[in-house]
């Protein structure tokens, strides 16, 4: 379905056209929050596909490693705050392989951990005709089958087999050749192509190559502004984007296990959190999980210029690393998009509004309502049961049913023109305190 911003009422597909700008019973409900993605190159799993991985999974089949693993910093980081990593594995690399005999083990995808897989074959203590076939991931026993031949044998979740004839002893075969291979900037762009067509809240680059933060920058700002999704990338260094929908992170942190993240490895924690923030949440001064200093620390005046240049920055208090401001890069304000575009708090609360109402216009009212008095009607009560929702969640603040919404006529028999007037509520963020001695 078509969105995205307009000029003139002239759009020729079916959709919801909305801008967002400055001052100026119900069926649906609240969009669900807490989606992030990410691309990464990694050592196991599917290649050159979106892989779903909620918080509290079991990764180690569909990665590799458990969730704790080294290999999967990132992944962990994103879900110490995402509800859904859609987490994306660029490269293919080649698959480990090992032969015995005739049969022959291969990893069942490529990369370095195919070569952590051992095979053990050994003669079955209640059928001397037959043999366990175990398979091992270092020193774990993963799959066990019993077979006389190998075609007794079936893929399981970390090797296929192929080959003929009976099976030979082996007390362990390790597998080798795995690696990794490598990656281009042409996977990140098959990357935003595949994730195009998903639903989701943020996107993180924990890359410092400049070349693909202005691919992510241009993606996000297509999604947005063309086809009204609204999404927000969250990228390292980057306050040149000067935009709502990239957030520029400048540092990162110290782990409390003495791990330093990157500025580019803490955008994975940044999109999480982003995600995740309800539409009446700010991030400002949020502490990041398990995290016990900023790395690096900034001086007063350095922080000061940082938020002025669009930088989203962590500071050191309390033996914690905290947000210091939840802003995006925008900073060239504008009569449509002033000062307040510049919080991500408010931005989450226009986007929140941008996507359920595409949302709710699409799934009740698209060619389902009478385009009359009293279809428009129906979607102004819709709209008003939402906002005033909004308002009860302390997202937005002074609304006015009667005065806050018209739903009219456009120009074409089609279409409606729909004005609305919104005042998202701030978090409080600075306290100016007079103190008076008597």
């Amino acid at each position: 379905m078509a969105g995205g911003t307009w000029v003139a009422q002239n759009k020729v597909r079916p959709g919801v056209y909305i801008n967002s700008v400055s001052d100026g019973g119900t069926l649906g409900s609240l969009g669900d929050r807490g989606i992030t993605s990410m691309a990464l190159t990694l050592s196991w799993g599917a290649s050159k596909e979106i892989v779903a991985i909620h918080a509290g999974d079991d990764v180690s089949q569909a990665l590799g490693y458990d969730i704790t693993a080294t290999e999967l910093l990132l992944v962990r980081e994103a879900l110490k705050r995402a509800k859904t990593l859609l987490l994306y594995r660029l490269n293919t690399g080649t698959k480990a392989t090992k032969t015995i005999g005739t049969l022959t083990a291969t990893a069942k995808f490529g990369g370095l951990r195919g070569n952590d897989l051992t095979i053990v074959v050994q003669t079955n203590v209640e059928d001397s005709a037959k043999f366990d076939v175990i398979t091992m991931l270092g020193a774990n026993k993963v799959d066990t089958q019993i077979g006389a031949t190998i075609a007794d044998l079936k893929t399981n979740a970390w090797v296929t087999w192929s080959g003929t004839g009976a099976l030979t002893t082996s007390a362990g075969a390790a597998l080798t050749g795995g690696a990794n291979g490598t990656t281009t900037n042409v996977d990140h762009t098959d990357f935003l192509a595949a994730l195009e067509l998903q639903d989701f809240q943020t996107v993180a680059l924990p890359s410092t190559d400049n070349t693909l933060k202005a691919v992510y920058a241009a993606f996000t700002r297509r999604l947005r502004d063309g086809e009204g999704k609204k999404i927000q990338a969250v990228l390292e260094n980057y306050p040149t984007a000067d935009h709502e929908g990239v957030i520029s992170v400048k540092n990162g942190v110290i782990l409390s296990d003495g791990v330093t993240l990157t500025a580019a490895q803490a955008t994975a924690w940044v999109a999480a959190a982003t995600a995740a923030a309800s539409i009446a949440e700010s991030l400002t001064f949020r502490a990041y999980d398990d995290a016990k200093d900023a790395a690096p620390r900034y001086t007063n005046s350095q922080t000061i210029s940082a938020l002025q240049a669009g930088e989203l920055l962590f500071t050191a208090t309390g033996g914690k690393a905290v947000v210091e401001q939840d802003i995006n890069s925008l900073t060239s304000f504008t009569v449509d998009k002033g000062k307040q575009f510049h919080k991500n708090r408010i931005i989450r609360v226009l986007d929140g509004i941008g996507n359920d109402f595409k949302r709710i216009f699409e799934s009740y009212y698209l060619g389902k309502i009478n385009n009359n008095n009293d279809g428009r009607n129906l979607l102004k009560s819709e709209m008003i049961s939402y906002l005033d929702t909004l308002q009860a969640a302390n997202a937005i603040q002074n609304f006015d049913s009667q005065a806050d919404v018209s739903v009219v006529a456009g120009t074409d028999s089609d279409s409606v023109y729909v004005e609305l007037n919104v005042q998202p509520v701030d978090a409080v963020e600075k306290i100016y305190m007079k103190v008076k001695v008597k």
